[in-house]
């Protein structure tokens, strides 16, 4: 099957053609077809299976196929990275007849409002920043043909939920709703349905279940040895490409220092970085100038980076979905990709959580004998953040890592 069998115009089904997207995925096939008919539709499958052109393809050829003015399509994602990676798409496929705009946290409202103020047929947003904008003025939703989710499980939970339901109530009660997701509760289906019309649903894979490309372990360790447990993980294997997982921004900011400190190439990535910091880590990232990329769950969804070869969660996260597209970092496109979880016992329900969601068990992996990690004081020097604060690290002070690394993971 071809492009142009999913009922695609000629010029777009060429398109696809030339950016040697030559056969639509599985989730192409069996959603753009629906959507080009204008049902509603939820479409849940694994990450990196192409689920971000199979809803803008149909929503390019719809814009092309009749021309006109305002804001009409609506496109929601719960990261700025995530916006980002649409907006890219978005313009490798459409005219420049039919311009977007993307409006994120941490760039300039001004320069956004211009950008709107000079016309768009698509808007890609962060909640936060789309609300901004609405109480602002400048910019109109009565005009909207389609709306989309992306990452459709968060945008619907309970921590985003009030934000999407003010900005639904802007929207006209006529139009197109599209939701995607990997993952996809029977709570949040449920919910979906409440504003939604008859849709359809389309599911390419088990709801849940992990890629097979993905080789799935955990270890069992003190919380106190994590660290010394990761960095031995780094430093004794010749892994391509990293992303490590942390709950907190705090723990990716000291992570990130602390490989930095030990000659390990690394950065990181969480809410309380700018924009640009975040850009600079990300490209830096794809381009390998970095080995290994810190974030917290703000860059589980969005991170579209090839050849990650691993991905290693220093923290369990909070919701067994998490873990979903956690790993589903790595595993991307057919290659294959190995996830690597970090639990202390505290965690261990967390983890039989994971488990039952999965609906398999994970590998238990047996833990290396790392013995002496040596961190010296002179070394690390004032490399944690908030010193100026007199807030320094009493590890660092007390040269405690030293101790702390010798013990034996596990005891």
């Amino acid at each position: 099957m071809k492009f142009y069998d999913l009922g695609l115009n000629k010029t777009l089904a060429s398109k696809c053609q030339s950016l040697n997207f030559t056969e639509p995925t599985p989730i192409q096939k069996q959603t753009v077809p629906i959507i080009l008919t204008g049902s509603d539709l939820i479409g849940c499958a694994e990450t990196g299976t192409g689920k971000t052109a199979a809803f803008l393809l149909p929503i390019i050829h719809k814009l092309a196929s009749q021309i006109k003015s305002g804001v009409r399509v609506l496109i929601i994602a719960p990261t700025r990275e995530l916006v980002l990676q649409i907006e890219a798409v978005y313009k490798q496929f459409a005219s420049k007849e039919s311009p977007c705009v993307s409006l994120i946290g941490g760039a300039s409202l001004r320069y956004q409002s211009e950008a709107l103020r000079r016309g768009a047929s698509v808007v890609i947003a962060t909640p936060g920043r789309l609300i901004d904008h609405l109480e602002r003025g400048n910019l109109n939703l009565s005009r909207i043909e389609i709306l989309t989710l992306d990452e459709a499980d968060r945008m619907l939970d309970m921590g985003f939920l009030p934000s999407i339901r003010k900005i639904l109530d802007k929207l006209p009660s006529k139009k197109q709703t599209l939701l995607f997701s990997a993952t996809m509760s029977a709570s949040v289906k449920k919910l979906a349905f409440s504003v939604m019309n008859s849709p359809k649903i389309v599911i390419v894979n088990d709801q849940n279940k992990t890629a097979v490309t993905i080789d799935q372990g955990v270890y069992s360790v003190m919380a106190a040895s994590k660290t010394a447990l990761l960095l031995n993980l780094l430093e004794t294997n010749d892994y391509e490409r990293v992303i490590v997982f942390t709950r907190t921004k705090r723990s990716a900011e000291q992570l990130s220092h602390i490989m930095t400190a030990r000659e390990l190439r690394a950065n990181r990535i969480h809410a309380d970085r700018s924009q640009s910091q975040r850009i600079t880590a990300l490209r830096e990232f794809r381009e390998g100038k970095i080995k290994i990329l810190v974030a917290t769950d703000i860059a589980s969804r969005g991170i579209d980076v090839d050849s990650v070869s691993h991905v290693i969660n220093y923290d369990v996260p909070e919701t067994p979905e998490d873990y979903v597209h956690r790993i589903g970092r790595t595993g991307r496109a057919g290659n294959e990709g190995q996830a690597i979880t970090l639990v202390s016992p505290i965690e261990e329900t967390s983890l039989r959580q994971i488990e039952r969601l999965i609906e398999q068990p994970i590998k238990k992996l047996i833990l290396p004998d790392f013995g002496e990690l040596s961190f010296s004081a002179k070394k690390l020097g004032n490399v944690f953040f908030n010193q100026s604060q007199g807030q320094s690290n009493h590890f660092i002070k007390n040269n405690s890592f030293r101790s702390f690394g010798s013990r034996r993971v596990g005891r």
